[in-house]
């Protein structure tokens, strides 16, 4: 398994994704096709906050 500081990197890496997905999805009212995508992207960020996200929380 990596270490601590990996997986915190990682945890952070796909934090900033989902941000920027959920500014993306903000635009959706102007841009429909930006709105559905953005959420299928949001749905695979999901599941790594729940590989990644829920290790880190644990370890704290």
């Amino acid at each position: 398994m990596k270490n601590s500081s990996d997986i915190n990197a990682i945890n952070d890496k796909i934090l900033k994704v989902k941000e920027l997905l959920l500014e993306l999805e903000a635009h959706g009212e102007k841009f429909p096709a930006l709105a559905r995508n953005s959420k299928k992207a949001l749905v695979s960020i999901k599941m790594l906050e729940l590989n990644i996200s829920d290790i880190v929380s644990l370890e704290d």
